[in-house]
């Protein structure tokens, strides 16, 4: 097992160094990529080459995937969460109209009952000044590739479930393998630096102190 978790840490490929990085990056990178880590030594401990070994594999690869969207739900509404403090921070209002404003930037918000998907993550980013697909674009060109690859991660999610396992929606199967969970939390963890050099850069220009 060790051999296996070993071999599945060298082949991803180390994430950038982000200098001072955001509470949010630190608890991706922290507390719930251990979370996601456990779901990779469930997988290693089930042993055997049986048929049922194939079922149980593949019922963990699909709760490693819903485990994975949630997880980076969780970090794209942290995120949020933390760059509307820091301009609450920079506005200083009183108590009732910083009430009022984070009701407005916040209100009827994607990520607090939606999934991380491209088109809920826009939407709620807009309302906090930046278009920020364009911003990750222009950081990495590869960016629009994993734009796709997290829509199809959370497509595979809901019809995890919602039980709606449809081939034709799934590019053609229901059968989920690691390898491409594996390639989604990769996708994750290089959008999740994105996101936070992203936001990083517009809100220092936009409050002129740096949120982290």
């Amino acid at each position: 097992m060790i051999q296996f978790v070993r071999r599945f840490s060298e082949k991803r490929t180390p994430l950038p160094v982000v200098a001072t990085p955001s509470k949010s990056l630190a608890k991706w990178r922290g507390n719930r990529s251990e979370d996601l880590d456990e779901i990779e030594r469930a997988h290693a401990a089930v042993g055997g080459s049986s048929r049922g070994r194939r079922f149980a594999t593949q019922q963990i690869n699909r709760a490693y995937a819903v485990l994975l969207a949630s997880q980076f739900q969780g970090f794209c509404r942290d995120l949020h969460s933390e760059c509307v403090d820091h301009i609450m921070a920079a506005l200083a209002p009183t108590a009732a109209l910083r009430t009022i404003i984070e009701s407005e930037l916040t209100r009827g918000r994607k990520l607090d009952s939606g999934n991380a998907q491209p088109g809920n993550l826009g939407e709620d980013f807009k309302r906090l000044g930046i278009d920020l697909w364009d911003e990750i674009y222009k950081l990495d060109n590869s960016n629009k590739a994993r734009n796709a690859l997290l829509e199809t991660l959370n497509r595979w999610r809901n019809a995890i479930v919602h039980q709606a396992l449809d081939p034709s929606k799934l590019g053609g199967t229901t059968m989920l393998r690691l390898n491409e969970v594996r390639r989604w939390r990769v996708t994750c963890d290089r959008l999740a630096t994105a996101f936070d050099e992203a936001l990083c850069n517009h809100l220092q220009a936009l409050t002129g102190t740096s949120p982290w």
